[in-house]
C-alpha cells in the first residue's frame, strides 16, 4: 500500500494516456497524425514548455463530449488511487474546449459524473479548479468566468496556467478579483519558466493561497522567508521540472534544499501521462535521486493535505492526516 497523499497539481487534460486517446479519437471520428500509440508516446519528446503545449492542445481535439470527459476523469483517478492519492484538486482549461466548440457545461458535466463519485468508486476525494490560460486575454478569462458561474457549487477554485513567460499574473487582477468576489479559492502557476516576481506578483496582486511550481522562488532569499512566514504552499512537479528542462536531472531538483529552508512543498504530477509518472511515481523518483529518508516523505504527504482546499471538511482533513502518521513503509 502507497503512501497516502493528496495531489494538489494535476491537469486533467494532461492525463491522457495515449491509448485513451486513440480510443477517442475513433469513437468521435478525429483522425491523429500518430500511426499508432508507440508514435504518439515518442512525440512525448519535449525541448521546452512550448513544445510540449503544441502537442496538449492538438490531442484535446478528442475530447468532445461529457462521456469522454468523464472517462478522462475517471482512468486518472483510477490510477491516483492506485499511487496512494486520497485526495485529489485537479485542473481543467475551459478556454482550450470552447476555442474548439466544446460548452463548459459539456466539461464540466462530463467531469462531475466522475468527480461526484469518485469517493465511492475510487476512495478519492476531490475538488475542482478552472484555470485560465495565461497566453489568452484578460477579457477572454473574465468571459470564462462568466460562463463558469452556473457551475460554481462544482467549481472550487481559479488557476492560471499555460505559457508563463511574458504573460505576468498582473495581467489577470482584475478576473482574480471578481474570482475573490465569487468566494473562490485562487492559485496560480509562477516561477517555474518566469522569475521569482511573478510568484511575488501573484502574492500580492491576484492573492493567491497557493503557489503552482514555484520552483525559481529559492533565486530570492527574502522571497524565501516570506514564503516561510506565510506558510504559502509549494505544488512542485519533479518530473515534470526534468522533462520540460526547467533542471537538468532529478539529482538537481533543490527540493530537498527547500525542505530544509522551512517551505511547505508538495510533490505532484502536473500532467502525468506527458511527462512520465502520476503522483506516486514522483514520489518514488525524489526518493531514489534525492535520497529523501522516510520522515521527510511523510512531511511531503502531511504538507499535502496541509495545503489542500479541505477547510469546508476538516474532519476529513484529519483522517487523511491520521492516516500519513500511521503509514509504515515497507521493509526494504
Amino acid at each position: 500500500m502507497p503512501l497516502p497523499k493528496a495531489e494538489l497539481h494535476l491537469h486533467i487534460e494532461g492525463t491522457l494516456e495515449p491509448e485513451l486517446a486513440f480510443e477517442l479519437a475513433a469513437r468521435n471520428g478525429v483522425s491523429l497524425p500518430y500511426a499508432d500509440t508507440d508514435a504518439l508516446r515518442e512525440a512525448y519528446r519535449f525541448e521546452d514548455l512550448q513544445s510540449f503545449l503544441n502537442l496538449y492542445y492538438e490531442l484535446m481535439a478528442v475530447l468532445r463530449t461529457e462521456r469522454d470527459f468523464e472517462d478522462l476523469a475517471n482512468a486518472y483517478l483510477t490510477r491516483a488511487a492506485a499511487q496512494g492519492v486520497r485526495h485529489a484538486e485537479i485542473f481543467f482549461d475551459p478556454q482550450a474546449h470552447l476555442a474548439r466548440g466544446v460548452e463548459m457545461d459539456t466539461v464540466v458535466e462530463g467531469l462531475w459524473r466522475a468527480l461526484s463519485t469518485s469517493r465511492d468508486n475510487h476512495g478519492v476525494s476531490t475538488r475542482l479548479i478552472m484555470c485560465f490560460l495565461r497566453d489568452e486575454s484578460a477579457e477572454s478569462a473574465l468571459t470564462t468566468l462568466d460562463a463558469a458561474k452556473p457551475h460554481l457549487d462544482r467549481i472550487t477554485g481559479v488557476g492560471l496556467d499555460s505559457a508563463e513567460v511574458g504573460h505576468p499574473p498582473v495581467k489577470f487582477r482584475e478576473v482574480y478579483e471578481a474570482a475573490a468576489g465569487l468566494g473562490l479559492r485562487r492559485v496560480a502557476h509562477a516561477g517555474e519558466e518566469g522569475p521569482p516576481e511573478y510568484v511575488t506578483e501573484a502574492l500580492d496582486i491576484l492573492g493567491v493561497e497557493r503557489i503552482d511550481h514555484g520552483l525559481r522562488s529559492v533565486e530570492d532569499p527574502a522571497l524565501v522567508e516570506r514564503l516561510v512566514r506565510e506558510r504559502v504552499p509549494l505544488t512542485l512537479c519533479p518530473l515534470s521540472n526534468v522533462r520540460l528542462r526547467t533542471i537538468d536531472t532529478l539529482a538537481d531538483h533543490p527540493l530537498p534544499a527547500m525542505l530544509d529552508a522551512g517551505l511547505l512543498c508538495t510533490v505532484n504530477s502536473d500532467d502525468p501521462a506527458y511527462f512520465g509518472g502520476y503522483a506516486g511515481d514522483n514520489f518514488d523518483a525524489v526518493r531514489q535521486s534525492l535520497g529523501l529518508t522516510e520522515e521527510r516523505l511523510r512531511e511531503l504527504a502531511r504538507n499535502s493535505f496541509l495545503a489542500s482546499f479541505l477547510e469546508d471538511d476538516e474532519e476529513l482533513r484529519a483522517r487523511y492526516l491520521a492516516e500519513v502518521e500511521a503509514y509504515e513503509f515497507p521493509s526494504a
